[in-house]
């Protein structure tokens, strides 16, 4: 009966709770995040969850130390590489982008996407944002020169860029201060596309020296989830130290609005 009494439930030798509380030491040997999240989910007592979040942290903070020494360690080579190769990328600095808008495309773009931000000050009857039947060059005037037009273009930019701010503020190496070049290594856009996406990919997993991969990932989950149709070149970005601001500012302000069709955004806007 003695014996009886010790057998085990199918799968109960895999749960560790039964073995007795855990401790530190057992936490710290656990190198997967996800057994730690699925960890916390199921845990009721206050310690214990107190105990699996300082594991996370601690898994985290190693994990981090990991990629910066293997980022020093890249460094390092490319350093010893030399400046041959930036001689080409050089003279194409200051170069626009192929697929970057034109001057026209671009001022149509800016005069649609500015409805987006209105503020309630107006007592017109908004149009709705992104419609064929909106006559931009009617509206540019207003726009400029009247507060009853909502925002100028000068606010919208400021606005756009300050919500990019507060939407990317949490993320580890992205500081955002301008539409160039702090988008230069790609986690920007990989930010902010992480930040309504998380399911997209992982973020911490990152390199701010590989910036093509940056793009690839942050251009294309943005098309796979939310629709946006990747106005930015890989290639041409690849050639560029900082990328044209026009051509970011043109892209965020399509992502923004294919995040307003999904509802994952709310504007300022005025019903009559």
């Amino acid at each position: 009966m003695e014996g009886e009494s010790r057998t085990l439930e199918p799968g109960t030798e895999k749960q560790p709770a039964s073995m007795g509380p855990l401790t530190a030491q057992q936490l710290a040997a656990i190198e997967d995040e996800e057994i730690l999240n699925n960890m916390l989910d199921k845990a009721v007592d206050y310690e214990e969850r107190k105990l699996i979040r300082a594991a996370m942290i601690e898994l985290l903070k190693r994990k981090r130390e990991r990629r910066d020494q293997e980022r020093a360690a890249r460094m390092e080579h490319l350093r010893q590489q030399g400046s041959g190769g930036k001689t080409a990328a050089g003279l194409k600095r200051d170069q626009k982008p192929a697929n970057c808008p034109s001057a026209t495309q671009y001022n149509a773009h800016q005069t649609a996407q500015a409805k987006t931000f209105s503020r309630p000050t107006s007592s017109l009857s908004p149009k709705t944002v992104g419609s064929p039947a909106q006559t931009h060059l009617s509206r540019v005037k207003v726009q400029r020169g009247s507060a009853a037009g909502g925002p100028n273009t000068k606010d919208v930019k400021q606005m756009l860029l300050d919500w990019c701010r507060a939407k990317t503020e949490p993320y580890e190496g992205v500081k955002i201060h301008n539409f160039s070049s702090s988008w230069a290594d790609g986690l920007a856009f990989c930010a902010l596309v992480h930040r309504f996406f998380p399911e997209g990919f992982e973020y911490g997993t990152l390199d701010p020296y590989d910036r093509r991969a940056n793009f690839e990932k942050a251009f294309k989950t943005a098309e796979r989830l939310a629709d946006c149709t990747p106005l930015l070149d890989v290639d041409d970005l690849m050639q560029m130290r900082e990328p044209d601001w026009k051509c970011v500012y043109t892209y965020i302000q399509e992502f923004y609005r294919c995040l307003v069709e999904k509802g994952l955004v709310k504007t300022k806007t005025k019903t009559p």
